[in-house]
Formats: structure tokens, sequence, C-alpha cells
């Protein structure tokens, strides 16, 4: 629900709906211009989707002919399942039609960054070749962006470092509001980004804490991100020293599963705030300087 007692404007998403699919058409009257272009009656659709339910074992795809008319007449939003069905029936992009009903799918992993969480976690995989900033729309990473004007927008949410990345290789996660694990390396709130394909647990080749791989990982409790040991099936993830931390023991694989390693971080320089987060949630009064 929205903060302050406020309501959704849904006439006005809506509108921006159909002002980017540039049509004024409701998604029931395009999916019923769609079913006649096909030439299909709703019988034909009905006996579409039975067919589909039977090969996927479940009713949930089946569309009555009361209910294909609900959605094209009576602007009944159909349910997930019998959405799927009609693009399989019509030969339609389902993320184009989920957009047709005003849900905006592109914008998952940026509307993601505005719900802080404070467990460390994973974001919503990228696999296209933009990424998208919350009231800045979409930003082509082959050309040169000036950013100033889309990050003051964007608050105080950090953004990770986008030059020359494979993204369908990438993935981001946030280090969690209370996980100081690898503090002052990665604070709390930074937007780290992971690179699936560098997944085998490294036994040296660094010259300092800074150069030392650092890992995304996720196992039963939820997520961890830190240095890792590998000793024999065991696996230790070791928090950064002044963290305060205590290292954590896995049977590896079996408990634990390595999603990659952090290439890439941004996080927000606010010392003597953060530090007093720090002691307000550990009890420990900071050292004077």
């Amino acid at each position: 629900m929205p903060r302050n007692g406020a309501r959704y404007n849904f006439y006005s998403s809506r509108a921006r709906s159909h002002s980017e699919d540039h049509s004024m058409d409701r998604p029931g009257e395009k999916l019923r211009k769609t079913r006649e272009r096909l030439k299909l009656t709703y019988r034909d659709v009905e006996q579409a989707s039975q067919q589909l339910a039977r090969r996927r074992g479940s009713t949930e795809f089946l569309i009555p002919l009361s209910r294909l008319a609900d959605i094209e007449n009576g602007g009944r939003v159909p349910s997930l399942f019998r959405l799927y069905s009609l693009c399989v029936v019509y030969r339609l992009d389902f993320h184009e039609v989920l957009h047709w009903y005003g849900v905006p799918v592109e914008h998952l992993a940026a509307d993601s960054l505005h719900i802080q969480l404070d467990e460390t976690h994973p974001l919503p995989s990228k696999t296209n070749g933009s990424v998208t900033i919350p009231n800045a729309g979409e930003i082509d990473l082959t050309k040169t962006t000036f950013l100033s004007h889309m990050i003051r927008q964007w608050g105080k949410t950090p953004l990770s470092f986008l030059n020359g990345l494979d993204v369908k290789q990438h993935r981001y996660g946030l280090v969690g509001l209370e996980d100081w694990s690898m503090f002052p390396i990665l604070r709390p709130g930074s937007l780290v980004l992971i690179d699936e394909g560098r997944r085998k647990i490294a036994r040296g080749g660094w010259n300092s804490e800074f150069d030392r791989p650092i890992y995304f990982l996720e196992h039963r409790e939820g997520f961890a991100c830190g240095w890792c040991t590998l000793e024999s099936d065991r696996l230790i993830v070791q928090p950064h020293p002044a963290s305060e931390k205590r290292p954590l023991f896995f049977r590896f694989p079996d408990e634990i599963d390595v999603l990659g390693q952090v290439t890439g971080v941004a996080m927000m320089l606010e010392a003597n705030k953060r530090r007093h987060s720090r002691a307000a949630v550990t009890n420990i009064t900071p050292p004077e300087k």
C-alpha cells in the first residue's frame, strides 16, 4: 500500500501504458483484434487452451468462452496462466502483453533497488544490452551517456560501474543494510557486480586484501558476500577483520553455492553516518579519531 494513505492512480498508469504502446486500445481490445486478425473464434481459443492445459497438466491454462468474453469486453484481467495461454495461441510476446496491462517488466531490477532489505541478496538478472534507471528510462551501454541528472533523480541508491561489461554474464547484488561482514571494503548498502563466469575459488595470486577475490554466495539461510577458503569439502566464508564478524563454515557444495565473483562495486561514502548505524546495531562505540 502507498504511504500516508495515498491511493494509486490506476487510470494515469493505464494511460501511460497506452501512450508507450502507441495505441489507445484497452488490453482486452488488443487481444480481441489480435484474435480477429488470426480469424479465430471463441471456440477455437477455448479448444486451443484445452490442448495446452492437457500438455501442461493444469486446468489453470484453460480459457472458457465466458471468461474470454469477459477479458475482451468486460475489462477482466486474465490470470498469469490464461495470459500465457493467450500468448501461446495468438503468438504474442508475453512481456509485451504484460506491458499492455501496465506491468513494467523492464523496470523490475530498477524498482527492486527502491525496496531496501537488511539481508544481502542478488538482484534480478538482466538479459539485454540496456540498463533501466528509475525515472530516467533505458541507458544504451554501447553509447556514452551523461548520468548526472539521472542519478540526481535516483537519489542515494548507488549505481554500479557499467564500463564495458557483458550483461549476459553478470548479475547484481545488494549488500544488506545490516551486513557489515566486508566492511570497510564493502559497506552495507553497496551495489555489487557479480561475474557468474568466475565461480572457482582462487587459492592464491593476490598481494593485498584489495586484490583478494570476493565471492557472492547462496546458502540455506540466505546469501553471503566475502573472501573464501576451500579446504577439501569445507568452504570457509571469511569476513574482513575490521568487521568484527566471525567466519562462516559450510560443507561444499552441499550447503552453499558460489554464484560468482564480485568484480565491481558502487557504494556511498558517508563514513560518519554508516559508523553510527553500525554502532547502534552492534552496541559498539566507534573509536575516537
